[in-house]
């Protein structure tokens, strides 16, 4: 009898034809791109409320650096959640699968839980109750990544060939679209709350209540979608499994695909260092700009901006880098460009407090950090390639990207202490060259070539 893996259609990203200029606008109009977009956002809004903005608000309490820096460990579940990725792809929630299918119900079901989550987070206190705060933010990261594994799973099962490059390039710009709402959105409504007289306890807490709606947009979403095809038929090629086989063979299976591959170990220690430079300054961005005299109002008014119209563009620019040029030479191109763009903040340290130049700043951050997001979401995709779990193996890489963010940039903040701001950001240059040799040694040995045709 022919194994259930074999016998499903594995997902792979082809070549995309040459296509007329409003072809290719046109397919960025497709239902399931659009789709994929919405839950792009979903999944980028609550990553910042236990990342970057509660950073802001606990700068503004007057927590000190070093603290602010080890919250960055408050991302763990995003480098754990593999470890509950074949729940997901295995077994079924109650009510919600029965009524909704494999992916969307997860989905739902996933939404609902952060958007309490976050509830919860909105009334602690970063003074007076701490530990309710670590507890809070781990909730909105663990429902958070689950999120996420089930979001990736669907967008890798539901988008044909032809609308890869469209959903990868929608699906960036709207997380980071997100996650800008979830930081300069938080910062606006709370400064203007302020303004209105309500006292900053309350005005973080209803900022926070906010973002809890917002997480409805994919909830609606969710709803509106129809289950991917190669979900269903994953589902009917193990309905007659137990839950505990079906649990076992997708995270096994998921994992020995990866390492019986060649050079499986330095293409796990790329994934988890490719976007380390952006990671180690990103943890401490936010902090920066506040510590060195910028407002959280400045602040968000420049990000929601500049920042906005440099994400949306770098995140087709991204799209058009994986289209156009193979996957080796796009990873190439989005590594140096997200690791000098830090340059931007040592230049800004050394200027001082101007708009002008944290605009500048800004932009340069947002524009290179999407095209390297989407270039590294083109990889990831193109090594997840059989949907029975589609999930696990996605978490598992992506987790092992938010390796560097959690871990490996907990310690920034002792880094800018110890070296000044200008400093500081040079480093997080220098932190981008384990990753790019890796790249040319991975290069060397054909493993892009080995991936098959997984340029978009």
């Amino acid at each position: 009898m022919t194994s259930a893996p074999d016998s499903l259609p594995k997902a792979s990203i082809a070549p995309t034809p040459r296509a007329s200029w409003r072809e290719a606008w046109a397919v960025y109009l497709q239902p399931r791109v659009l789709i994929v977009l919405l839950l792009g956002f979903s999944s980028g809004l609550p990553l910042a409320l236990s990342g970057s903005t509660l950073q802001v608000w606990m700068a503004e309490s007057g927590v000190d650096l070093r603290t602010i820096g080890l919250f960055a460990l408050i991302g763990t579940p995003y480098t754990l959640k593999f470890l509950w990725a074949p729940l997901v792809d295995a077994l079924h929630v109650p009510l919600f699968t029965r009524t909704f299918g494999r992916r969307r119900g997860w989905l739902v079901f996933s939404q609902l839980l952060l958007i309490g989550a976050i509830l919860l987070l909105a009334l602690t206190d970063p003074v007076r109750s701490p530990l309710f705060v670590v507890l809070g933010a781990l909730l909105v990261a663990t429902t958070s990544a689950t999120q996420d594994i089930v979001v990736d799973a669907f967008r890798v099962e539901s988008l044909p060939e032809s609308e890869q490059a469209a959903g990868m390039a929608s699906y960036v710009a709207a997380y980071r679209i997100g996650m800008l709402v979830s930081t300069a959105g938080v910062l606006f409504l709370v400064a203007a709350f302020e303004g209105a007289g309500i006292v900053r306890t309350s005005a973080w807490m209803w900022g926070f209540i906010a973002m809890a709606a917002l997480v409805l947009i994919g909830t609606i979403t969710a709803l509106a979608a129809t289950e991917p095809a190669q979900s269903a038929r994953a589902e009917a090629a193990t309905r007659g499994e137990a839950a505990f086989s079906r649990v076992m063979h997708a995270a096994v299976r998921a994992f020995s695909e990866f390492l019986v591959r060649k050079q499986a170990w330095a293409v796990l220690a790329f994934v988890v260092l490719y976007k380390l430079t952006d990671a180690f300054s990103g943890a401490m961005t936010a902090s920066f700009v506040i510590k060195i005299g910028f407002s959280k109002v400045d602040y968000a008014a420049i990000v929601k901006g500049v920042g906005l119209a440099a994400t949306l563009i770098g995140g087709f620019a991204g799209g058009y880098v994986a289209r156009r040029y193979s996957l080796a030479a796009s990873l190439w191109i989005g590594g140096v460009l997200q690791a000098l763009s830090n340059l931007a903040f040592c230049w800004l340290a050394l200027v001082g407090v101007k708009q002008w130049a944290l605009a500048v700043a800004i932009t340069a951050e947002n524009f290179t950090g999407a095209i390297g997001t989407v270039i590294f979401v083109a990889y990831l995709s193109a090594l997840c390639q059989n949907p029975l779990h589609t999930a696990t193996q996605y978490a598992l890489l992506t987790a092992l990207a938010a390796v560097g963010r959690t871990y490996l940039s907990a310690g920034s903040g002792y880094v800018a202490e110890a070296t000044g701001w200008p400093l500081f950001f040079v480093v997080s240059v220098v932190v981008a060259v384990p990753s790019l040799i890796l790249l040319a040694w991975l290069q060397r040995r054909g493993h892009f070539d080995e991936l098959g045709p997984v340029r978009v």
